[in-house]
């Protein structure tokens, strides 16, 4: 592990002085639980000025909604405390399945909401008469805490939003032009994509995520729009990619080397690509008319027809990347950036759409609500004065880590250090705050694990742990105006906190054995049910939304296939599904610009690949095309060949497409493509025989 770099000091300096501000204003104001707003600060910290603003903002919301239903529910059911327990585990599964459907930073609103009731309500039962007080304090001490972590953050040597936008932009484009340069010289140009290229589709993840936090930025408001397009063309890239690799690969299979004037303009784009994000986008315009000089106008064999093909998608590629790079430029200027007209305009980019396992999602909000309801009954039978202390920490952990496939260790890990934080917490409590008279030298004796647990939280692998150690230590701890702690409240109330989380670990691994393998099915089966479906005609029109659904699916599988050894599902090329995608729409829409035979060999393609992927959905396995789909794609292809226009001549590219997906490695139709007499639309000609 490296060490601790001066941006990891900077920002645990800035969230250290954060909470001590905090709560020094919530001591000043003699607020009943001033622990809370330093807690606060350490939950929505982020090296990310508009990320913290933007969390500080959702956490408030989220708190406030939860302290509102707290008042609502607490006074109604207090003598109903069956009913009450039902209510509590209800709100706190339902706001957390609503969580799950809003995969961006907004999703905490939801998931705050519903396990600040337990957090507010549990712990007063016994005096519902305060509640209302309980309430308005914990709202006015989070709000505290958060604004002063957005203040500090934002004042104190900010870090900008845009500014890891743009790294994380040129380390993507880096990865992209490395493979495109691969392909482009043959060391890539294979028919399956390698797993850590399909990576690249979960990497947008993380653009997602940050481009959610731009508006929060002053510095990158006016550059939403244009990172909301770039991560559409980023995404386009990855299938197209794979597309040319899958072209170059047979070519070079067909004729052993590529012509020499094919090949020269497969350099100067491989040298323009490997530029990476150097290269100059105004050389596009140069690359794509020496592309369009080579494409063969009337392809008349099949090697003519995948070499056309293969300067279709270069192209594309071509005008992608350079809408791409000026975009990157246009972020980078921040609120400079002006209107911009893309190169790309051939097909509609790959939609924000998302995909969501229904399922596994009320799965997990139930397994939520039945373990809070489990921990509610042993409360009420037992009759435990701290055993709401344990509901709350068992909803708090079931919510926290639903969404993950395997929840258990996590918790695990929480209740391990929320140990650590009690032991620290006992320490500072009983032998050093005795000692600690005035707020200096408090700042001076909590500065040290504070600043050291700041270091952890700029770390993705150690987020999680440092602000949980944080925000706990922070809570048992429960600083006041005047020193006044027993011993055994401290130990009854840290062993209930401690107890809930072990009940919400045992809980998870009983009810919850299975882990990525489930999941990682699920996904490749919802893809093969939404091409099925599309083949069959529905969602014709959409093919943005489907390709996001299909891209966001692959990045969901991808990391998944990396923790499993399953080798039909390492089968799944995930870029070749959506190229598959891509033609299925492409055809529905071509279909009635052709002639009627043309269309009717179509139409029969699109019923054999429907009934492929229902196959392979119902199998939940990589079932073999039959060679009756090749007999009839090689129908298609010919039919659509004597189609005159852009209808015809996309038709054609769609079927090329296809066959190049599933039938790899079988040789093409043999013969001529281009004969004399051509279809016109509309005029009903004959089907060939087969021996035709």
């Amino acid at each position: 592990m490296t060490l601790p770099s001066r941006r990891d000091w900077l920002f645990s300096g800035k969230a250290f002085l954060a909470s001590m501000l905090a709560l020094y204003i919530a001591l000043a104001f003699d607020l009943p639980r001033p622990y809370w707003a330093m807690a606060a600060v350490y939950v929505v910290a982020n090296p990310l000025a508009g990320a913290t603003s933007s969390k500080g903002l959702y956490r408030a919301l989220g708190t406030l909604i939860g302290a509102s239903a707290a008042v609502l529910f607490v006074p109604v059911f207090v003598n109903a405390p069956e009913l009450l327990s039902l209510v509590v585990a209800l709100w706190t599964g339902c706001l957390l399945y609503i969580s799950m459907l809003d995969r961006t930073p907004r999703s905490y609103v939801f998931m705050l909401a519903g396990y600040s009731l337990p957090l507010i309500a549990l712990p007063e039962v016994g005096t519902p008469a305060n509640i209302f007080d309980i309430a308005l304090a914990r709202s006015e001490e989070i709000i505290i805490g958060i604004t002063c972590a957005s203040v500090v953050g934002a004042v104190v040597f900010p870090t900008s939003v845009g500014t890891a936008l743009a790294a994380r932009i040129a380390g993507w484009l880096d990865d992209a032009a490395s493979w495109a340069g691969e392909i482009l010289r043959g060391e890539g140009a294979l028919p399956v994509t390698p797993l850590r290229r399909q990576k690249l589709a979960a990497d947008i993840a993380g653009l997602d995520l940050i481009i959610s936090q731009l508006s929060y930025d002053a510095a990158t408001r006016d550059v939403v729009a244009h990172a909301r397009e770039l991560r559409g063309r980023l995404l386009m890239l990855l299938p197209l990619l794979s597309s040319l690799a899958d072209r170059l690969h047979a070519l070079k299979a067909l004729d052993g080397e590529l012509p020499t004037d094919f090949a020269g303009v497969l350099a100067r784009a491989a040298d323009w690509l490997g530029r990476g994000r150097a290269a100059d986008p105004a050389e596009a315009d140069a690359l794509i008319a020496a592309m369009k000089a080579q494409r063969p106008q009337d392809p008349g064999d099949w090697d003519e027809l995948i070499r056309a093909s293969a300067l279709d998608r270069l192209g594309e590629i071509v005008a992608l990347w350079s809408d791409c790079l000026v975009l990157k430029a246009d972020i980078e200027r921040g609120q400079h950036a002006g209107p911009w007209r893309p190169r790309f305009r051939h097909r509609r980019v790959v939609g924000p759409a998302r995909h969501y396992d229904f399922g596994l999602m009320l799965f997990s909000a139930g397994s939520c609500v039945l373990a809070t309801l489990a921990a509610c009954a042993f409360w009420i039978a037992s009759g435990w004065t701290n055993g709401g202390t344990a509901v709350m920490m068992t909803a708090v952990a079931c919510s926290f880590f639903a969404a993950m496939d395997r929840p258990a260790p996590f918790i695990r890990t929480m209740a391990v250090w929320s140990g650590v934080s009690l032991v620290v917490s006992a320490v500072y409590l009983f032998g050093i705050l005795p000692l600690v008279h005035d707020f200096e030298m408090l700042v001076l004796v909590f500065a040290p694990p504070f600043l050291l647990l700041g270091l952890m939280i700029p770390r993705p692998q150690l987020t999680m742990l440092g602000m949980l150690v944080a925000v706990n230590t922070a809570s048992f701890v429960a600083m006041q105006n005047r020193y006044s702690v027993d011993f055994a409240t401290f130990a009854n109330e840290g062993f209930a906190a401690l107890a809930g989380l072990t009940f919400a670990f045992a809980w998870t691994v009983a009810t919850r054995p299975f882990g990525v393998e489930i999941a990682a099915r699920r996904l490749a089966r919802a893809g093969w049910a939404d091409l099925a479906e599309t083949a069959a005609g529905r969602n014709r029109d959409d093919h943005e939304r489907l390709a996001g659904r299909m891209l966001d699916r692959l990045g969901q599988l991808v990391p998944r296939l990396a923790a499993i050894e399953d080798r039909e599902l390492a089968r799944v090329d995930g870029f070749a599904e959506v190229r598959v995608g891509f033609n299925i729409v492409e055809l529905q829409k071509m279909r009635r610009g052709v002639g009627l035979p043309a269309r009717a060999a179509v139409d029969s393609v699109l019923a054999g690949v429907a009934a492929l992927y229902r196959e392979r959905a119902a199998r939940q396995s990589l079932t073999a095309p039959p060679d009756a789909l090749c007999d009839g794609i090689d129908a298609a292809l010919r039919l659509a060949a004597r189609e005159e226009g852009a209808e015809g001549r996309r038709t054609l590219d769609a079927l090329v497409g296809l066959r190049r997906v599933f039938f790899p490695g079988t040789p093409g139709p043999a013969g001529g493509f281009a004969p004399q007499e051509r279809f016109q639309p509309g005029r009903f000609q004959p089907m060939p025989m087969a021996a035709e």
